[in-house]
């Protein structure tokens, strides 16, 4: 009986603890139901070194116009999911939150993107952060990141909003469908292939016997007239094989050509890589965080980049070359400015080459 009454009490428990999160669900869907959104606050989550790319204002234009309905609507009606989209939409925003509260105050937060570095380079004017994650700069505002000038041309078109890793794999998933599709194409290029190969032995093998009442002039007559028939047969065959030859040669161009745009595209994603890791060094260093203002990225004739640096101090540019041996540079560089610089003065050459291992080479103006 104990244990029958121990049960009872907690089935009485359980029921007691379902009515009362019943009750608080009805009275909350009721409470929404016939609450409307009476206020709106727009919360930015981070800022960077007091500079902003997201302002409060930027997220209510994003939300006008989105054309979702928000101060008015009954809580129920929000389309909240479609709020954090249309704010999600730019490129700059990391994370877009929206919820309500019991009042019916409609809170939005968001949190920007941290970009790395500033692309002005052949019509591009992008941000991309330390993960290649790009985005068009904001017309009206702006950071203090390092810039990137030159005649480089960043792996992915002008308007891109996302990464430049998923752009990349992208193309070569659509290369790989088409590779795939030639391949097919080529299937019944084969087949004929085969097919010629067995009608060339089959001709190879075709023999005629002599009658046993057949005369020896007549025999001669028949083996010479299939002999030029097997001729005329297999010339036809060889020109039909070169000919389906022709067509699966052609198709193996294209398949050479699609895999040679990935190589290209493969190299384009390795150098920004080589770019971004270079700036992400840069960064991590307070003396070189501070006085590289300005980064010249050039493509040379054999598709690598190489680097000419804008430094804060001095008239000088430094020539850097190719995005190789990266601390060995900096460090010879910086023993320079340290041992030679600091004696001569700073304003007495117009470049400083670190390009060639184990030398530093300057010009004079």
């Amino acid at each position: 009986m104990q244990r029958i009454g121990k049960i009872a009490g907690m089935i009485a428990l359980w029921l007691f603890v379902a009515g009362f999160v019943f009750f608080f669900q009805k009275r909350a869907t009721q409470h929404r139901a016939t609450t409307p959104i009476r206020s709106m606050s727009i919360i930015i989550t981070d800022s960077l070194r007091d500079e902003m790319l997201i302002s409060t204002e930027s997220v209510e234009r994003w939300i006008a116009a989105s054309k979702i309905p928000t101060i008015g609507v009954m809580m129920s009606e929000a389309n909240l999911s479609g709020l954090e989209q249309s704010i999600r939409n730019n490129g700059f925003v990391d994370r877009a939150s929206a919820y309500l509260t019991y009042n019916g105050e409609l809170r939005i937060e968001v949190s920007q993107r941290r970009p790395l570095l500033r692309m002005r380079v052949d019509g591009y004017d992008c941000y991309s952060t330390s993960e290649g994650f790009v985005f068009p700069a904001p017309k009206m505002t702006s950071v203090y990141v390092p810039v990137v000038t030159g005649s480089y041309k960043p792996p992915v078109p002008k308007s891109y909003v996302g990464s430049v890793k998923d752009y990349i794999e992208s193309l070569k998933r659509e290369s790989n469908e088409r590779i795939a599709q030639m391949q097919l194409e080529k299937k019944p290029l084969f087949e004929m292939r085969d097919t010629i190969a067995q009608r060339d032995r089959a001709e190879r093998k075709r023999r005629i016997s002599k009658g046993f009442f057949e005369t020896y002039d007549n025999f001669d007559k028949r083996v010479a007239a299939l002999r030029a028939e097997k001729t005329a047969n297999r010339r036809h065959l060889r020109y039909l094989d070169r000919e389906n030859d022709k067509k699966i040669d052609a198709i193996t161009a294209r398949q050479d050509a699609e895999y040679e745009k990935q190589k290209k595209l493969q190299k384009r994603y390795e150098d920004f890589l080589k770019l971004i890791n270079f700036v992400k060094y840069i960064e991590d260093d307070s003396f070189w965080s501070a006085e590289i203002v300005q980064i010249i990225a050039s493509e040379m004739s054999s598709g690598d980049i190489e680097l000419e640096l804008v430094p804060r101090t001095g008239r000088h540019t430094v020539l850097f070359g190719e995005i190789v041996r990266v601390e060995e540079k900096l460090d010879n560089l910086m023993t320079f400015y340290q041992k030679g610089l600091n004696r001569i003065g700073w304003d007495e050459f117009r470049t400083i080459s670190v390009k060639y291992k184990g030398q530093v080479v300057c010009t004079k103006f």
